[in-house]
């Protein structure tokens, strides 16, 4: 069960920027280069639009889509994410941010695991030096990552970890796959036959970026996919059970239940303890700041 829900509107919010976001990477099958003036204009200008949509989004969701105790949460989460990066750094594939991605979007929801990993990555940046045009991309490519974990079904206890696991794997895969789409077309001998050509058919452009993927990051992507892999399978469950135990304590959401006192339905005696009962059910929801009610 989804632990923070996003209302309506932040959800259309979330979903366009999503759009974006994979339009940005996806340019290359679209754009050519030199259609801006400049070979590197394409990559720049969806930076910065997307730092705009990332900024909109935040915006939309603090603003009433998540209140101050799954604020909290977010802040402490992005922290811990930040500090756990420096461990592996990159280092041969190794990342140690994606399981706490997959795990909190699992147990928070997909609008929250979006959220965290666009923060992370920011958080990240800002405390390695690691603040660039590349930037905006692997927020974003975090971003789906906690997106699609909170998007995964339901599951059964002894299934749950060991789809988590896999999924992370899968993760470690997508997140290399999208960011290499971001250089491809500036990093490779034009005369290559895994180089981005502009006006080939969608096909054969697809099948040079296949090519140039198995080509350049398998391995890395690799580790990244063991390392979140094993990570999930050997803290998940403790970490699911931390995030669920947080979830119930802050009550993110309190559900309200109004009961009828013992009594005859109908009779004025019950419909007065029930009055009273629902009265009392809304002052103790909520507050009054010392006004007084009526």
């Amino acid at each position: 069960m989804t632990a923070v829900r996003i209302p309506g509107r932040a959800r259309v919010v979330v979903a366009l920027a999503a759009f974006i976001g994979l339009v940005a990477f996806t340019w290359p099958f679209v754009v050519a280069p030199g259609k801006f003036g400049s070979s590197y204009a394409p990559p720049l200008i969806f930076g910065a639009l997307m730092l705009l949509v990332l900024a909109v989004v935040v915006a939309e969701i603090s603003a009433g889509g998540i209140d101050a105790k799954a604020l909290a949460m977010l802040g402490v989460l992005s922290a811990v994410n930040a500090g756990l990066r420096p461990l592996g750094a990159g280092t041969a594939g190794v990342e140690t941010v994606f399981f706490v991605l997959v795990l909190a979007g699992r147990v928070f929801g997909p609008g929250f695991g979006f959220t965290l990993g666009c923060t992370s990555l920011f958080a990240s940046a800002l405390l390695t030096g690691g603040v660039g045009p590349w930037m905006p991309y692997q927020m974003f490519g975090c971003a789906f990552v906690g997106l699609l974990a909170g998007l995964l079904p339901p599951l059964r206890r002894r299934w749950e970890v060991p789809v988590l696991a896999l999924y992370g794997a899968f993760s470690g895969y997508l997140f290399g796959f999208l960011l290499n789409l971001s250089f491809w077309p500036f990093s490779t001998d034009p005369n290559s036959s895994i180089a981005y050509l502009p006006g080939l058919p969608f096909t054969e452009q697809w099948h040079r970026y296949l090519l140039f993927d198995l080509a350049t990051s398998l391995g890395w992507d690799t580790g990244r996919a063991v390392t979140t892999f094993v990570a999930v399978l050997v803290v998940g469950p403790a970490v699911l059970t931390v995030f669920r135990r947080a979830a119930r304590r802050a009550n993110f959401e309190p559900t309200v239940r109004f009961e009828a006192p013992p009594g005859e339905s109908g009779t004025p005696a019950a419909d007065g303890v029930r009055s009273r009962s629902v009265d009392t059910a809304v002052e103790s929801v909520a507050p009054t700041d010392g006004l007084p009610l009526g």
